[in-house]
């Protein structure tokens, strides 16, 4: 039981604290006070913070649900879904296991898609328009899964592209057709014709340059041709046709029946050809194209024109290949595209 002191024995008490105890004890008030408020205050704060955090995850999954619908539902090819489609590197579709990149779709359809409506005698929006741009939608899918085929085997073989192969290649296009253009003249024309800048056009170079790779190296078959079709050529005295009728449809022969221009876009045939002289037969050589071997047989020439014979060894391994992914259903596309009659 707590006694209770008379009122003067307290006073004389409270007298005789000193002057920091009296300052500790109004301290010790003035908090108590204070604390009837932060707990409240506590409380609003969290609350605030809790409901910030919920917005703003609302607000990133209606982005992306909005996203997804907008590429994946709508199909927009516009600018902004593009560059989303490039950086965060989405799927349209997968073969083979491989996903296939948005990025890559979007970026040949739009290519194509530019061209047509600068070039085409089609109006806006008009039904001939649309079937085209189907068609092209379709196109541009099928090659994008093409390649990343092409990507997957390379990663299985341990084939790689160089940026300086990309790069050799870049400046090779710059001079097609006998014309050297400047870069920034020929990015021009890319960006004109084509909707391209020259991340986009390197990015199709790439695959490109992986596609011809991959292909030359699992076509055994087609090297084996080629050395066949080198030491037919040796026994028949250099004769194209001949060696033709003897290896069947393996082989490919043509000629030009005269002269064409040397800068002539023929898979490479015409250059190889102005190099050579009269009756000199080259050795295999890839095709521009990366489709496959040519030989070739300069009959003459001029200063700018050549009249030659070759003979052709495709590459179809590949294809072949790429045929049995699509026929055994290891090709899955996650957006729909519309049918079209060819």
């Amino acid at each position: 039981m707590k006694l209770k002191l008379p009122k003067k024995q307290a006073e004389n008490n409270s007298s005789r604290k000193s002057e920091r105890e009296r300052v500790e004890e109004r301290r010790e008030e003035i908090l108590a006070r204070g604390r009837k408020f932060k707990y409240p205050l506590q409380y609003a704060k969290h609350k605030l913070v809790v409901n910030t955090i919920i917005i703003a995850v609302l607000l990133v999954v209606g982005l992306v649900v909005a996203g997804w619908a907008a590429l994946y539902k709508f199909q927009d090819m516009r600018d902004i879904m593009y560059r989303i489609s490039y950086v965060t590197r989405i799927p349209v579709a997968e073969i083979d296991g491989k996903k296939v990149r948005f990025f890559d779709y979007l970026m040949t359809a739009r290519s194509s898609l530019t061209t047509l409506r600068q070039q085409s005698g089609v109006e806006n929006n008009s039904e001939d328009e649309k079937a085209m741009i189907n068609r092209y939608k379709r196109t541009a899918l099928t090659q994008a899964e093409d390649l990343t085929y092409a990507l997957k085997l390379g990663e299985e073989n341990g084939i790689e592209v160089s940026k300086e192969e990309v790069a050799q290649s870049f400046d090779e296009h710059r001079k097609v057709g006998g014309t050297e253009r400047s870069e920034e003249s020929f990015l021009k024309v890319l960006s004109t014709n084509f909707g391209l800048n020259k991340t986009e056009y390197e990015r199709m170079l790439y695959l490109a340059l992986m596609k011809v790779k991959v292909e030359e190296e699992i076509d055994i078959d087609a090297k084996k041709v080629a050395e066949e079709v080198r030491v037919k050529l040796g026994q028949n005295g250099g004769d194209f046709a001949k060696t033709r009728e003897e290896l069947g449809e393996r082989v490919q022969f043509e000629t030009t029946g005269g002269l064409v221009d040397s800068k002539n876009v023929d898979g490479g045939r015409a250059g190889v050809a102005m190099k050579l002289n009269p009756g000199q037969i080259s050795e295999k050589f890839l095709s521009s194209n990366g489709d496959g071997y040519y030989f070739v047989k300069l009959i003459e020439k001029t200063e700018d024109r050549v009249n030659y014979e070759s003979l052709f060894v495709k590459f179809t391994e590949f294809d072949k290949r790429l045929e049995e992914v699509r026929d055994n259903g290891r090709v899955k596309e996650y957006i729909k595209l519309v049918e079209t009659e060819e």
